[in-house]
């Protein structure tokens, strides 16, 4: 059976009626006999959602407990089970409850698709991975639960659930989307208008990228040529110049004066050699392309404006922009010029735009770095001047009569002139051919191939060996400035690639790329071995094609040592480009090292921090763990003991003494065994809506009764937190601060609401601590000052402080005004929420985003 097929319903906030639309397609698929079933679906009370679940089938949840609580996931295991046609999953990108079969209910949904069921599933954009810093930017809210862009993109129908803001904002006021009691809330925080039509361009913007993935998928399928005027795509031609710089700005804001406009910079290169244009120029115009919200793209073509007008085809641009040419007047001797070329040739369909910068008509100044060769061009008129020149000349000489001196001087500046184009072989052509005219034409006897005077023949020999002379100076400076321009291009090339490759900038696979653009390769590897029997295996790739799995499969191979091979296919580059190649060979086994060298830093880096920790561990637990121990031990000997007769008070105080050691034992215990879950990750928190005087109090009873004085408002707003974490901290802080109050002295627990926070202190009057060592009591086993042995291992902060974080607050320590220290716990208001997210609490349990605080009870 095939992979089943995904069908996503996007929306751009909730209530937009993602999950109505997806029923509504349950019940046409029904009617047309469909096997449907509801694997997950919540319908959030909402009542004209759950009336469309009438009629559905719905496969049994699976039950979890955690933390106290039930909760209810998707059994995936029943869905294979039942094997329906069309599984039905709300909430893509949920996250599962600790125990589940998957860590994500996107990974439920792969597995369906992989068993051969189709499934039909909602997401909202800001559960998007990439987008999560823009949500965050116009919410102010960081989303915890995303889901991987590339599993939506490999969706095979997106379907765009859209509704303006002042109509999802009329259904809130109507109550069609939360209770009344929660509306008010929520028009007034996360669904205001701005972030409404926000987050609503954004995903329209997404699902116009999706639709035009689609429609370059269907022309290259089809073939089709032609260009489709759906967008504006405007393509940038670079040379590599600095006016490349202008370009790119100036067809950025012709971009945003149309809707979706996009901007493709494209660079293109010879196939014979290295690049002619400045790599750290290129570089430099890739990220200012980049930065602006374009992209780059580097294209392999002799021909420029031929291969810069296929490359805009292709990508189905509708305008070009170029800069107007650099050469001078006289240089349009040879040629109309690309831009020229191109406006000529581009048809009814693109628009080409001629820009003009500061560089214009000032001559080109970059090198050509094609070798020693002279250029297809330069050569071709060459041969034409040495074959042509001599024929035309001789023709016009025969309607005058200039005596042959002369006519040697003329015939001679053809030559040179052959030579400057063309360099040797067109010069000897050119010379042999003007002596034989000369003889023909001008020497006695004419028109025979025979010379009477002797001082004729000298001339004509002269005139030979003075052409063969200059053309070859000519074409051996010629060859010289060519070998030169290829040596500051190569110089250019190494001297940049060695800066990024020792400041750490460039990866191993960015390196492969450069190497694949540099030489207009299809695609560069580097293949390594672990001995010379091993097969090679591949620890870095760049480009297109088939993979080569050894390197005599490559088109060229450069050996670095017996165990490392970098592997380029595309075509076999001229013996000259080995050396450069060589040089980017040699670097990409320094960053494949460097790479290696920082993982092997990083573990060595946590198990040295693992093992700073057993150590303060083991130091901690040789006193604080069995100072309890030694008490209870004693305790129990003594009630054991035959030879005392003890009283009850005794037996009283000796119990006492046990329970206190055990609730020693047990507290100390209970926060090693919370910063191991904080170190390795494992904590998870179950985020709730809840009145802080509903956990406040109950974190004090560990502390001695009338020790710490409260002072929480009943106009709090609630806080978005997970109950048993913020319990624990609260507790933390309340002994820390318990612990270093004068005698006499209470510590104080006061709340309060600023902005869309809500901030809890815990204050003592204690001696304070140094601004310096603020941070530095945060850190596991750390006490501060002469703090005696036995009164912990130094955890209690800074397991606070972890699980602060973790359900998104902040935990900080500042002065006490009159002295001593006050820590500032920072949680989340509920009404700070980003709206109503369908995924944002896992277990499946609803969060709302605005709550409204019920009827408070008094504290």
């Amino acid at each position: 059976m095939g992979r089943g097929k995904l069908r996503i319903y996007l929306g751009a906030a909730p209530g937009v009626g993602k999950t109505y639309a997806m029923l509504s397609e349950a019940h046409r698929r029904l009617e047309r006999g469909t096997d449907c079933v509801l694997a997950f679906v919540e319908h959030h009370d909402r009542p004209r959602t759950e009336v469309m679940l009438h009629g559905l089938e719905q496969v049994q949840r699976r039950e979890l407990s955690y933390r106290g609580a039930l909760f209810t996931e998707m059994d995936v295991d029943a869905v294979l089970a039942r094997r329906p046609q069309v599984a039905l999953v709300d909430e893509l990108a949920h996250t599962n409850v600790p125990g589940s079969r998957n860590a994500k209910r996107w990974q439920d949904v792969e597995e369906l698709l992989a068993a051969g069921v189709d499934v039909v599933s909602t997401v909202n954009i800001q559960h998007l991975e990439s987008l999560g810093d823009v949500v965050e930017s116009i919410t102010g809210v960081r989303q915890q639960e995303t889901v991987p862009d590339e599993f939506v993109r490999r969706t095979d129908q997106i379907e765009l659930v859209d509704m303006s803001p002042e109509a999802l904002r009329r259904r809130m006021a109507h109550g069609n989307v939360y209770k009344p009691d929660k509306v008010d809330a929520a028009l007034s925080n996360y669904f205001r208008p701005g972030n409404l039509t926000a987050l609503r361009e954004l995903a329209l913007l997404w699902v116009a990228d999706r639709v035009d993935e689609y429609l370059q998928e269907y022309r290259s399928e089809h073939r089709v040529s032609a260009i489709w005027g759906s967008r504006e795509r405007i393509v940038v031609g670079l040379t590599g110049g600095p006016e490349g710089r202008t370009l790119i700005r100036r067809a950025v804001r012709l971009a945003e004066k149309g809707a979706g406009g996009e901007v493709l910079a494209v660079y293109i290169a010879r196939s014979d050699g290295l690049t002619a244009a400045s790599p750290k120029e290129l570089a430099v115009q890739r990220t200012l392309v980049e930065d602006l919200g374009g992209t780059f793209h580097h294209v392999i073509g002799d021909d420029i404006p031929a291969a810069l007008l296929d490359f805009a085809r292709g990508a189905n641009a509708t305008q070009i922009v170029l800069g107007s040419s650099r050469r001078k007047a006289w240089q349009y001797v040879f040629g109309p010029g690309v831009g020229a070329t191109v406006a000529r040739e581009s048809g009814p369909d693109l628009d080409v735009h001629i820009v003009t910068h500061e560089e214009a008509a000032k001559g080109r100044g970059l090198p050509v770095a094609r070798g020693a060769r002279l250029g297809r061009a330069r050569l071709l008129w060459g041969w034409m001047v040495g074959l042509a020149g001599p024929v035309t000349l001789a023709l016009l000489l025969t309607t005058v009569d200039l005596g042959l001196a002369n006519d040697m001087l003329l015939f001679l500046t053809v030559t040179v002139a052959a030579a400057l184009l063309g360099g040797l072989l067109p010069a000897l052509a050119s010379a042999a051919l003007g002596s034989l005219l000369l003889n023909y034409f001008y020497t006695p006897p004419l028109h025979h191939w025979s010379i009477a005077d002797p001082k004729n023949i000298v001339a004509i020999v002269i005139f030979v060996g003075v052409g063969v002379s200059v053309a070859s100076v000519v074409d051996l400076a010629a060859r010289r400035t060519q070998q030169a321009a290829r040596l500051r291009a190569e110089s250019e090339i190494l001297s940049f690639l060695a800066g990024d490759v020792l400041r750490g900038e460039t990866s191993l696979e960015a390196l492969l790329e450069r190497v694949r653009e540099t030489f207009g390769m299809d695609s560069a590897a580097l293949l390594e071995r672990e001995s010379d029997v091993a097969p090679w295996t591949c620890a870095g790739r760049a480009g297109i094609g088939k993979p080569v799995g050894r390197p005599e499969e490559a088109d060229v191979d450069v050996p670095v040592g017996d165990r490392v091979a970098l592997a380029l296919t595309g075509r076999v580059l001229p013996a000259e480009d080995r050396r450069v190649l060589a040089a980017f060979a040699a670097q990409a086994v320094v960053v494949l090292d460097r790479r290696r060298l920082q993982e092997e830093a990083d573990r060595a880096r946590t198990l040295a921090e693992g093992n700073r920790i057993r150590t303060a561990l083991l130091a901690a637990v040789s006193h604080d763990l069995r100072t309890p121990l030694a008490g209870i031990k004693a305790a129990v000997s003594s009630l054991r003991s035959d030879d005392v007769e003890w009283s009850e008070e005794d037996e009283a105080e000796l119990l006492e003494s046990i329970e206190q050691g055990a609730d020693r034992l047990d507290h100390l215990v209970g926060n090693l065994l919370d910063m191991s879950r904080l170190q390795t990750g494992t904590v998870t928190p179950i985020v709730r809506e809840i009145d802080l005087d509903e956990v406040v109090p109950m974190a004090l009873g560990g502390v001695p009764e009338g020790s710490v004085e409260l002072d929480i408002p009943e106009t709090l707003p609630m806080v978005a937190v997970d109950a048993g974490l913020l319990e624990r901290s609260v507790a933390n802080l309340v002994e820390n601060a318990v612990k270093y109050s004068p005698d006499g002295e209470r510590a104080l627990v006061s709340a309060s609401a600023m902005a869309e926070r809500v901030e809890v202190r815990v204050v003592d009057r204690g001696r304070g601590v140094p601004d310096e060592a603020k941070e530095r009591i945060f850190a596991p086993f750390q006490r501060y000052g002469d703090a005696p042995r036995g009164t912990g291992v130094g955890l209690g902060l800074a397991v606070a402080r972890g699980f602060a974080e973790a359900m998104g607050g902040t935990l900080t320590a500042e002065d006490t005004p009159g002295g001593g220290l006050t820590m500032v716990l920072t949680l989340r208001a509920a009404g700070s929420r980003p709206g109503p997210l369908d995924t944002d609490v896992p277990g499946g349990v609803p969060a709302q985003p605005v709550p409204v605080r019920p009827e408070r009870r008094a504290s």
